[in-house]
């Protein structure tokens, strides 16, 4: 019976691997969940797997849980990862999302033989010490993000060196066949994912093109190719997840249904002896892949992977942490979803963030303080934005008088 732990149990990834558990039930045994404040849904998956060992970041829902249930282990303290689980679990799948995936991560890599990781922002902010643990611990570790999933199981044992190019496909999210250019772009219409069911946090990332630049900088960190060989195509159909040219002449595709579950389920069982039920191959989609070049204009993040360094530094967690904070903004209405873009662009160049592009990542606490503060500056930056905007506004108004 596999020993399993669930980080993000509630999130679209989390859910999804439940349902795979769920199939196999005698299988596997849930030894952990965690969640950040769906008491709701966290409470069946408890019952359901029988679960003895519960985190929840939020501290309400923790006082409910801890009420109704008795008998396990609910905490509200991270670092208490530390004092259960002996011996190892067998899987881990990450999926907490944005920045609070990042200390969970590191802190689960010593208590489990296999991690999977489906949290863009570990990896990007803090792989050198993801690595480390890994290295340390002789932790295998699995990518399922769909595109990094499919790289990985075209090159995984092969020297990065023979890789001459890699595309990772977008599907241009909501926005990509838009006609009406004057259409008000709300979190409702940009949380609307044509072919993907996600978070709102992702399908915005997805909408601004944001997830793919974070997708470049993800995949030349696991792999270790660098960053001037990846290029970026957008494939509505979501058919093909990446394509891998090697020096060899001979270049690999890897396509699957719009599926989170295939990357998921291979991650647990990583067999072809094991089936899952999937569709037959779509030749329809193969005969018109309809692949397009990225229109700068309309996703003018794109542009932003020409600033990043091809080294681990505190400069990602910049763009991280300023992505994150306006990406919230947006989606509470504060700022239009022009201004993602805008504003990131002025923000990343503000001087006091210059710096960190030479900085090296040396430990969790530095990256846990640099994120606190720049969400911090990138709000304050953000109001006082506005508040120039409307008194510029004001002022032409006053000269029309």
């Amino acid at each position: 019976m596999k020993k399993i732990a669930i980080l993000g149990s509630t999130g679209s990834i989390g859910q999804q691997t439940i349902e795979i558990l769920r199939k196999e039930k005698n299988q596997f045994k849930v030894l952990l969940l965690t969640a950040n404040k769906n008491h709701f849904l966290l409470s069946k998956q408890i019952k359901e797997f029988k679960v003895k060992n519960v985190f929840v970041a939020d501290k309400k829902s923790y006082l409910i849980l801890k009420k109704k249930f008795k008998k396990i282990n609910i905490f509200n303290d991270i670092n208490k990862i530390d004092k259960i689980f002996s011996p190892k679990l067998d899987y881990t799948i990450s999926s907490i999302a944005g920045f609070d995936g990042l200390k969970p991560t590191i802190k689960i890599i010593k208590k489990t033989k296999k991690i999977a990781i489906a949290n863009k922002e570990s990896i990007i902010c803090g792989w050198s010490l993801i690595e480390r643990e890994l290295k340390k611990h002789k932790t295998k570790f699995i990518p399922v993000d769909s595109e990094h999933f499919s790289i990985w199981s075209v090159i995984k044992n092969i020297d990065p060196k023979t890789i001459d190019e890699v595309i990772i496909t977008a599907s241009g999210g909501p926005f990509f066949k838009l006609k009406k250019k004057n259409l008000k772009k709300t979190p409702k219409l940009a949380t609307n994912h044509p072919n993907w069911k996600m978070g709102k946090k992702i399908s915005t990332d997805s909408a601004t093109m944001m997830n793919k630049v974070f997708e470049v900088i993800e995949a030349n960190k696991i792999f270790n190719i660098d960053l001037n060989k990846f290029k970026i195509l957008i494939h509505p159909k979501s058919y093909i997840h990446a394509i891998v040219k090697f020096n060899n002449g001979l270049i690999k595709i890897v396509a699957h249904d719009t599926d989170m579950k295939i990357p998921l389920f291979n991650s647990i069982y990583d067999s072809y002896n094991k089936k899952y039920k999937s569709k037959k191959i779509n030749v329809k989609i193969l005969n018109d892949l309809n692949f397009n070049k990225v229109d700068r204009k309309k996703y003018p993040l794109i542009d932003i992977l020409k600033k990043v360094p091809n080294k681990n530094t505190l400069f990602e967690t910049l763009l991280v942490s300023i992505n994150d904070e306006l990406v919230k903004q947006f989606l509470e209405n504060k700022i239009t979803f022009e201004d993602i873009s805008i504003k990131l662009k002025q923000i990343l160049n503000n001087k006091d963030f210059l710096k960190y592009k030479l900085k090296k990542v040396n430990n969790l606490a530095q990256i846990e303080k640099l994120n606190e503060f720049v969400r911090l500056k990138t709000k304050s930056l953000s109001v006082i934005s506005k508040l120039k905007w409307k008194k510029l506004l004001y002022f032409c108004y006053y000269l029309t008088l």
